[in-house]
């Protein structure tokens, strides 16, 4: 684990960069590159992408931008864990894994220390860049957590001790998985995606207790739940953990909606902030293709919440 001294520092908010590679729709590359100079010019100082996200598309853009900015001032982290390869059987299709992209490579999950270490010298060469500050191990539920953990844990540790890295940490969904990840490795960060939100908090149980004990950050990703959140009265349109909302789910969201507009604040505002004010969570992560949606998203980072409003909220 990082020493105190040297670790990173994130800022309060993170660019989730999944959108930047076609996340369920195709964008072109001068929307991308609006929303990430939005960013830059809000402030915005950390960047996170994945292979996964349209099979190396989001490293590709995300690292064209930044090759303009000076290195110093950034952080960047990526993802391992699935190795992209040509697809033997291509025929002009699209990816079936939620981007709107040609699906011309495969995804292969590989945690062993060489798949790894390719994986993290793939990400560069997609990237232009020569170094990520921070490196995640991505779903290995999805594919096989305990040979993932196993495997994986170690062998990003190993790139740490080189300085190929500056931290390590494990990228999920479920929080139950991250709590085992920090229990059996040694690392900085966890970022967690939709499980510490205004709207529902299971990282609480397990997963928070353990960072705490043992000096692990959390990066929190996904605050708006995949949109519900995202604004001021949620509608049954919504999309929620990446699918349909069901209809108990919808209402919380709406009762937590109204106790905030009878405070004048914004349902998206407090679902900013409300991760921030754990101890244990470190930045928040949000992604979006749009340079507006970005600005109002560093505005309501600094909405002034009255604390009677957290305390009704936590009462819904």
């Amino acid at each position: 684990m990082s020493s105190t001294e040297s670790r990173i520092e994130f800022g309060p908010l993170g660019f989730g960069a999944a959108s930047a590679g076609n996340l369920y729709r195709a964008v072109d590359d001068e929307t991308v590159e609006a929303a990430l100079e939005a960013a830059w010019e809000s402030g915005i100082r950390y960047f996170d992408t994945a292979p996964h996200y349209g099979l190396g598309l989001s490293e590709r853009r995300l690292g064209a931008f930044l090759r303009s900015k000076p290195r110093d001032e950034f952080v960047l982290s990526t993802k391992v864990g699935r190795l992209l390869e040509p697809n033997p059987h291509f025929a002009g299709g699209r990816d079936a894994e939620g981007f709107d992209v040609p699906d011309d490579m495969i995804r292969r999950f590989d945690p062993s220390a060489d798949g790894i270490r390719r994986s993290l010298d793939d990400s560069l060469e997609r990237l232009g860049l020569d170094r990520v500050d921070v490196l995640y191990l991505h779903d290995p539920d999805v594919y096989d957590l305990d040979r993932g953990l196993r495997e994986g844990l170690p062998a990003l540790a190993g790139l740490r001790a080189e300085g190929l890295v500056r931290e390590i940490g494990v990228g999920v969904n479920d929080a139950a998985v991250a709590a085992r990840a920090v229990r059996e490795g040694d690392l900085d960060l966890v970022m967690i995606a939709g499980r510490y939100t205004l709207l529902e908090q299971p990282a609480l149980e397990e997963l928070f207790p353990v960072c705490m004990e043992r000096g692990v950050r959390v990066v929190d990703a996904a605050v708006f739940n995949s949109g519900l959140l995202a604004t001021s009265m949620p509608a049954a349109t919504a999309t929620y953990n990446y699918g349909a909302v069901p209809a108990d789910v919808l209402e919380r969201a709406q009762r937590l909606a109204a106790v905030c507009a009878a405070h004048g604040v914004e349902l998206p505002a407090a679902a900013l902030q409300f991760p921030a004010r754990h101890p244990v969570v470190t930045t928040v992560v949000v992604g979006t293709s749009n340079a507006e949606s970005v600005r109002q998203n560093v505005e309501r980072m600094h909405v002034d919440i009255p604390a009677e409003l957290w305390t009704e909220l936590a009462e819904v």
